[in-house]
Order: C-alpha cells, then sequence, then structure tokens
C-alpha cells in the first residue's frame, strides 16, 4: 500500500499553476481565437481555468501559511470585557488538540534541509545587528532604528514578537478553536506550571474573572502583592455589580485591609494549637519543642473558650509570655460554679506563702497561683481544662521559658505593630470601619476576597496567616460537607452547595501540611482550588519531603504547564504521554558497475526515496522549555493534551477605580514590582 508523507515546509510550487491558470483565463476570454475557440467556449474554458486557479491558490494559501505561522504567529488580543463567560465551560485561550501528525510537523522543522523557512530570515538580523550598532551613533541616525524597528505589516524589517520561545510549537497547526474546560472538571483541581514572568498571573486574571462574573465564590491569595491583580479582581466586581461582596485582605496596606482572625474561628479547639504549632520546624531536635508548643497552646486555647472568650492571636501570646493570669482567672471562674467557698480557702492560704515555704519548681510563679495549687492538692477538684493549667504552672519557670522559646519568635512577629489590628480583631470596637470577615461568612455571601500576604517583606508571616488560612478553609468545608450550608441557620433551605474557586498564586510559598487535606478531600464540599508555581522543586522544599510533594502534585487532575526551566518539571507532563510512530523520508542513491567486460552496459544506477516510522515520544522536555512566554501544553479531561496560547489582554481605562484603592495599587507596584517589563507588555507591540 503507498504510503504518503506530509511536507508543509518546501516552496509554494502550486504558484506556478495559479499563474499559467490566471494568463489562460484571460486569454480565453480576451483572444479565444487564438486557440481555436470561440467566444462561447472561450468563456467556459476561462470558468475552467478560473475554478482549477482558486483551487490550486487555496492550497498555496495553506503552504504560505503554515510556513509564516512558524515565524510568527497572527496577533490574537482580547479586552477584559471580550472575555466569554460560560455556565458550562472555564475559557483558557486558543489553540488546538496536539495529535501525532502535530509531532510530526514539528520534528521537520528540526531537519537541516528545512531551516531556511524556521530560522529569522538574514535580512531581520542584520537589521536587528544594524539598530544596536545605532543605540550609540550621532543624531540623527538614530532615528534610523526606528523605521527598521516599526512594528507594522507594511514594514519588511518588522521585529520578531519579543516573547521568546519558538513560535514553531504552535505555529504546527494554523486552525485554531477556542480551549476550554468543562466547570464540571474543575472539581478535580487544576496545577499551573511556569517560570517566573512567564504569563501566569496574567492566566490567574482571566480564569479569575470568569468566577468573578458567574457569580460564584473567588479567593484569590497573592503572596507577592501583585498591583494588577488587585486591580483586576476589584474592576471585575464593579463590572458584575459585586463590590457589596468583595473584601481586601492586606499584611502590607493595614489601614485599608479588612480584619481576619486566622485562629478564631475552628471546628474542633485542637485546630488552633495546630494552626500555630505546625508553622515551627520539625526536624531533628525541634521536632519535640513543636509537640510540646501544640500541647500548651492547645491547653491556653480550651481554657479561653471556657471563659467565653474567642482565641486570637494577642491572647495567645499575653497567656504564653504570663500562663498566671489565666490560670488564676479559670480557677476563679471554675471555683465560682463548683465550689463557691473554696476562694475563702485560697485567699487564707495565700496569706501564708512566702519565698521559704514555696516548692522549688514554684518559685516566681504568682502567690495566689501557689495559693490555687495548694488547695487542689488537699481538695482535688477534677476539670480537664484546669488540670492541663495546673501541669504548665508546676514547670519550672525557667526551664517553661526555654521550651517555649520557638514558639514566642513568631507569635512576635503575628502580633507586632499594625499587623496586630488585622489577625486579632476587636469585635467590640464599632469605631473601626474596616470589616471583618470569615470563611463561612464568605461562602455564604458568594464573595470575592483578595488576600496580600506580602511575602516579600515577611515571608515567615505570610507562611504563617497562609496556612492559617488554609486549615480554617478546610475546617469550613469539612462543616459544609458534613451540614450544608445553610446549618445554624432560622428557615434553613438546603440551597445546593455552590463551587469555592480558590486561586493561590505562587503557593509554594504558602504551603504547608495544611495545604495537603484541602486538595486531597475539600473537593466534596465544592472546593476547586486552581495553584500556580514554578517548579516540583518549589513544593518539595517546601514540604521538606519528596513524598509530599508528590501527594500534593497527585491530586491536581489538570495540568496547564507553560515554560519551565527544570527538566523534572517537563517531565511531569511528558511522561504522561505515549509514544507515537512518525514517518520521514531519506533519498537514497546508488550505482554499480558491471561485473561483464563484453556487454553493453557499463554501469547501473537507482534513485528512490524511503520511508521510514519511528518511535517517538509525543512531547519532549525540550518543547517544554523552549515554550514562548504566555503559551502552554495543558493536560485536560483525563489526559487530552492541548497547545493553547492566552490572548493578549487589551486592559480598559481603569473607570470607577476609587482613589484609595489606585492610591493603593501604584504603592504596591512601586514597592514590589521590578523594572522588567511583562510578557504581554513586550508582545503588544510585535505580535
Amino acid at each position: 500500500m503507498a504510503q504518503t508523507v506530509e511536507v508543509l515546509l518546501r516552496p509554494a510550487v502550486e504558484l506556478y499553476t495559479v499563474a499559467i491558470c490566471a494568463g489562460s483565463a484571460l486569454l480565453c476570454l480576451t483572444a479565444p481565437w487564438a486557440v481555436a475557440l470561440n467566444p462561447q467556449l472561450g468563456l467556459g474554458a476561462a470558468l475552467g481555468f478560473i475554478v482549477f486557479g482558486a483551487i490550486r491558490l487555496q492550497q498555496t494559501w495553506v503552504i504560505l501559511r503554515y510556513r509564516r505561522n512558524i515565524r510568527r504567529l497572527p496577533r490574537y488580543a482580547l479586552r477584559d470585557s471580550q472575555i466569554p463567560v460560560s455556565q458550562e465551560r472555564l475559557f483558557l485561550g486558543r489553540g488546538f488538540r496536539w495529535e501525532p501528525h502535530h509531532t510530526h510537523r514539528l520534528l521537520q522543522t528540526y531537519r537541516p534541509e528545512f531551516r531556511r523557512y524556521v530560522e529569522t530570515p538574514r535580512r531581520l538580523r542584520y537589521a536587528r545587528r544594524l539598530e544596536q550598532r545605532l543605540e550609540f551613533a550621532p543624531q540623527p541616525l538614530p532615528q534610523l532604528a526606528r523605521v527598521t524597528g516599526w512594528d507594522h505589516p507594511f514594514n519588511p524589517l518588522r521585529p520578531l514578537p519579543a516573547v521568546g520561545g519558538q513560535a514553531r510549537l504552535h505555529g504546527v497547526e494554523p486552525h485554531e478553536v477556542e480551549v476550554s474546560l468543562p466547570l464540571r472538571e474543575r472539581v478535580g483541581h487544576t496545577l499551573v506550571l511556569g517560570t517566573t514572568r512567564v504569563g501566569k498571573t496574567r492566566l490567574a486574571e482571566q480564569l479569575i474573572a470568569q468566577d468573578i462574573r458567574r457569580g460564584e465564590t473567588c479567593i484569590v491569595f497573592d503572596p507577592k502583592g501583585d498591583a494588577d491583580l488587585l486591580k483586576r479582581v476589584y474592576l471585575e466586581c464593579l463590572r458584575s455589580g459585586r463590590l457589596d461582596a468583595f473584601y481586601m485582605f492586606h499584611l502590607g496596606w493595614p489601614d485599608s485591609s479588612a480584619r481576619y482572625n486566622a485562629v478564631g474561628r475552628f471546628g474542633r479547639i485542637t485546630e488552633v494549637a495546630s494552626r500555630i504549632a505546625g508553622q515551627l520546624s520539625n526536624e531533628g531536635n525541634s521536632a519535640a519543642f513543636r509537640e510540646f508548643a501544640w500541647r500548651f497552646v492547645n491547653i491556653i486555647a480550651r481554657a479561653l473558650v471556657e471563659l467565653g472568650h474567642r482565641p486570637d492571636y494577642l491572647l495567645i501570646q499575653r497567656h504564653v509570655v504570663n500562663i498566671d493570669t489565666l490560670f488564676i482567672e479559670y480557677a476563679q471562674h471554675l471555683f465560682a460554679k463548683r465550689a463557691p467557698k473554696a476562694w475563702e480557702a485560697i485567699v487564707q492560704i495565700e496569706g501564708g506563702i512566702n519565698e521559704r515555704n514555696t516548692p522549688r519548681h514554684m518559685l516566681g510563679r504568682d502567690r495566689r497561683v501557689v495559693a490555687i495549687e495548694q488547695y487542689l492538692t488537699q481538695s482535688p477538684l477534677f476539670d480537664p481544662v484546669l488540670e492541663g493549667l495546673r501541669s504548665a504552672v508546676r514547670y519550672e519557670r525557667t526551664f517553661f521559658d526555654k521550651i517555649v522559646a520557638s514558639l514566642l519568635p513568631l507569635l512576635e512577629k503575628l502580633t507586632s505593630g499594625r499587623i496586630a489590628q488585622l489577625l486579632a480583631p476587636d469585635y467590640a470596637d464599632l469605631n473601626d470601619p474596616r470589616p471583618i470577615f470569615d470563611w463561612m461568612q464568605v461562602v455564604r455571601q458568594r464573595a470575592v476576597v483578595y488576600i496580600g500576604l506580602d511575602a516579600l517583606s515577611d515571608s515567615e508571616v505570610a507562611a504563617a496567616v497562609g496556612n492559617s488560612m488554609f486549615a480554617d478553609l478546610v475546617s469550613v468545608a469539612g462543616h459544609l460537607y458534613k451540614f450544608g450550608l445553610d446549618d445554624g441557620l432560622p428557615g434553613a433551605a438546603n440551597h445546593p452547595m455552590a463551587p469555592i474557586n480558590v486561586h493561590a498564586d505562587e503557593f509554594s510559598e504558602l504551603m504547608g501540611d495544611e495545604f495537603i487535606p484541602m486538595v486531597n478531600k475539600a473537593g466534596g464540599a465544592g472546593v476547586q482550588v486552581t495553584a500556580y508555581t514554578q517548579t516540583l522543586s518549589d513544593i518539595e522544599a517546601r514540604l521538606g519531603n519528596r513524598a509530599k510533594a508528590a501527594q500534593v502534585v497527585g491530586n491536581f487532575n489538570n495540568l496547564i504547564m507553560m515554560r519551565v526551566r527544570e527538566t523534572a518539571t517537563a517531565e511531569l507532563l511528558t511522561q504522561q504521554l505515549p509514544k507515537v510512530d512518525v514517518a520521514s523520508i531519506s533519498p537514497l542513491s546508488g550505482a554499480t558497475d558491471s561485473s561483464d567486460p563484453h556487454g553493453r552496459t557499463a554501469f547501473t544506477s537507482s534513485s528512490m526515496d524511503r520511508i521510514t516510522t519511528t518511535s517517538v515520544p509525543l512531547l519532549e522536555p525540550a518543547h517544554i522549555v523552549a515554550l514562548p512566554k504566555g503559551q502552554a501544553f495543558a493536560l485536560l479531561e483525563g489526559g487530552t493534551l492541548w497547545k493553547l496560547r492566552m490572548p493578549l489582554p487589551i486592559h480598559e481605562p481603569n473607570t470607577g477605580l476609587p482613589d484609595d484603592l489606585r492610591a493603593l495599587a501604584e504603592r504596591m507596584r512601586r514597592q514590589y514590582s521590578n523594572d522588567a517589563p511583562t510578557w504581554h507588555a513586550q508582545a503588544c507591540g510585535h505580535a
């Protein structure tokens, strides 16, 4: 059976046929007698030539467009308001489904005989060199560089798009379609990988905009503080009429931030200790101190709840520094209910206490603490919370200070300066206009929350707050899964569970053990995580364990991979793809001398094209490394590979942005941003 091999990188020889057909049609119309035809037959022949020439012209266009796309893709840009929003699918960009014939076309571009169709033309290389030399030339010669660098289709020296990478990776398919992900697949979570400055945050803006316009709960974690992302979230809420359900929490700008108590809401009281002690190191000898810190914080949290106080970082720090006051307050509370006359006896015992009759391990403690301890020794009164407090105050003071030494620096960072007002809000202060939110309130309101964690200023505080928020969100998801959205509300109507879209930019900076249950258990409550990070090594370094890193990555069913620099990260995608058979043509020729000296044949020769088939990977890690900015490979819907590119954003005027938020965004840009232009800013002029 005959086998054909597609070759699109070649001269457009169909143009010769087009020219001949055009000339023949013109001849048949103007001078039919020259080809022995009457006018009627000449008109019919001309129509035949025109139809055949049109077919060959269309074939010529296929070749020319393919050759152009290999070097330069057509411009693709959308205004913010033009991003399509569907109730069934999530728009990602434009692209095509990657098939074996795309691998065949891509491998052809690396063959030496096709280099002239792929590499930058010589005239463009000379023009770029000239522009570099003219930069330091005397006036008016530098103006010539502006002419050669003019970004217009009529300019034969027009620069190629400044997005790096290889355009051939997307140019192998000229027919693009909209690429989207069914919303039912988002509950399986999505992982976006890509090195810095290749468009991850801009992709996040695109996905967040759709979630906001659909009216769903949207929570955005932004560790580094991207001013454009904050502005985009606010403007999308403004366009959608959802400003009444928008919260902005930012550790770096407490005056403009909403307030949040990271340990104030919990399903089990032990969660408070886990959220705080979970930030401490558990390597080597530190593990024992971490366990003690967990137990001690848990004792304090239980006592605060029994006393009717909502735990927060300030209260916990206060009682870590001085446990005596909490012990006395709780003992007084308990004795008032169960032993009203005990306090008189304690006061009498306190009057007789001095340094000589105080037990050695109680030296340095408040005299009333010693009195309560002696009373309880004489008249036992069992209460689990009180027993925990007694075990804490029995430690020698200097020894106690040593074993909580690792906990205090963390608490001091979380309660120093203006941050304390954000993380330990005063619920009774009616004069503070800054709102206080919690996750259950956010889910019920279907609110939009932007969380800026200022990780560039203090990564430890950012990680502590971010992990506490993750743990709190997992707890709320567990409550929603068990009891539903309307549990505890009067006249509950059992509304259906609404999606909770969590976007975590640079999530490896925030991730801890609290993040793992969010991706492998919270999906049943509607939590849909879209996480953005740079490499797999970032996840492993953060968790300190390769198995845990694999556990996290294994729970993301959808993978979008932009340009990465780490081969191991690229192999996360390529190793999941099959091998395919690719055909190639090898020219063969040979000549053989005749062995008969008396024969008429001096030699025989042969020339042929041999078609061979080779098994190759559908995609190589080197192709991921060579992706241009703003482009990605996506493994969606259980293993379907798509090649996509995001639209260049055409931002509309920031009308409606309040002055205080505009000023805040400008300060964030000056403080956090570097001078490097973003990928879309570079590409807008060269697409």
